[in-house]
């Protein structure tokens, strides 16, 4: 391990916006009954306690597209109360009444730069960025502390854990903002049947999970899915940016578009833009193809260093948003009546990242070889 990477594991004990959980804890009962962590029900008490740029005669700064959201600070770290607030003890979580916290999740947040963005626009929201990486979720939490951000908090565990954190009805809204696709693994994709039952258990009624992808098998993937449970679709569209025209969803896989590799840092550089197609949709059936976009504007102006990555080699990126209200167990698109996995897959075709193979091209290529 890097000497860095001990230096960032170091100060990340000192952040009061981030937590970090014992997983043994978490599994003292085993991986199908995970014990509740303290904090869930009560995240509004934890926000209260985050230090607020208000009380110190500032506003959280904002910053501008070249700059990214973490500019060089002059003012130093913000002095933080006791680690006692990081644990989050059983103590804490009885000095008040639990609560509901309206809250924005944002799983596998890597650096958090998203999570930030959003945060840094609506003041009045609670945001969290789950990751497991935490020399990732360091440079995040730095920014939050350091600009006294009251609204901003991240989650050091596994996303399969997320369960034991968020109460009935105490998170209205998650992203999921390119997540790897998971080609071989159905139930490790974070908008599968599995996670969308996780989803459910904390979801307010009406709440909405957003997907934002450069790989159309993910995409392709997660609007079967909605359809298969008859979901009822917000908003999609294959072409955010309009940089390309592309099939219409439900026709053949075209080899236009998306990647595999790892998470997905941010900036708030704002390109500009162009309308894409977008189709709105209640239930399994489609409005006219020019309804008006229900497309939160910030899709567009917040792009991570990955989507702008892929975005100069002219690969289109997508966007869907759902409501997962829905009675009974979620099931699986058939495949491949409802969703063709293998051509989809097929239609990721070879990708470069940072001038190497993908793991995925690479396994096409031994497989064709």
């Amino acid at each position: 391990m890097g000497h860095d990477k001990l230096r960032k594991f170091a100060e990340n004990e000192t952040f009061s916006c981030l937590l970090q959980p014992s997983a043994q804890e978490l599994l003292a009962d085993g991986y199908f009954h995970l014990r509740d962590h303290a904090v869930k029900g009560h995240w509004n008490q934890f926000f209260a306690g985050l230090p607020d740029a208000s009380l110190h005669g500032s506003s959280p700064q904002k910053t501008s597209g070249d700059a990214g959201p973490f500019p060089p600070q002059s003012g130093g770290p913000l002095p933080l109360t006791s680690r006692g607030r990081l644990r989050f003890s059983e103590a804490t979580a009885d000095s008040a009444a639990p609560g509901k916290c309206n809250i924005v999740l944002e799983l596998g947040c890597g650096k958090g730069e998203y999570t930030i963005a959003l945060a840094e626009r609506n003041l009045e929201q609670n945001y969290i960025g789950v990751d497991i990486k935490g020399a990732r979720l360091w440079k995040g939490a730095k920014y939050a502390s350091e600009h006294r951000l009251p609204n901003v908090a991240f989650l050091r565990t596994r996303v399969e854990f997320i369960t034991a954190f968020f109460a009935p009805g105490e998170v209205s809204e998650v992203w999921l903002t390119f997540s790897d696709p998971q080609f071989r693994s159905e139930n490790s994709r974070l908008s599968s049947p599995l996670f969308l039952e996780r989803y459910r258990s904390f979801l307010r009624p009406g709440g909405i999970v957003h997907l934002k992808t450069d790989s159309r098998f993910l995409h392709e993937y997660t609007l079967a899915v909605c359809r298969a449970n008859n979901l009822r679709i917000l908003a999609h569209t294959t072409d955010l940016y309009g940089i390309s025209e592309v099939a219409p969803s439900g026709s053949s896989p075209m080899k236009t578009s998306s990647s595999v590799g790892p998470h997905r840092c941010a900036s708030l550089a704002v390109p500009p833009l162009t309308m894409p197609r977008v189709a709105r949709f209640s239930g399994a059936t489609a409005a006219p193809a020019d309804s008006t976009p229900e497309i939160p504007p910030v899709t567009r102006e917040v792009q991570t260093f990955y989507e702008k990555l892929f975005l100069e080699q002219g690969y289109p990126i997508t966007y869907l948003s759902f409501v997962i209200d829905h009675d009974g167990p979620y099931v699986s698109p058939r495949d491949p009546e409802e969703f063709d996995s293998k051509a989809w897959r097929a239609a990721e075709g070879p990708r470069l990242l940072f001038g190497h193979d993908s793991a995925e091209t690479r396994r096409q290529k031994l497989k064709g070889a």
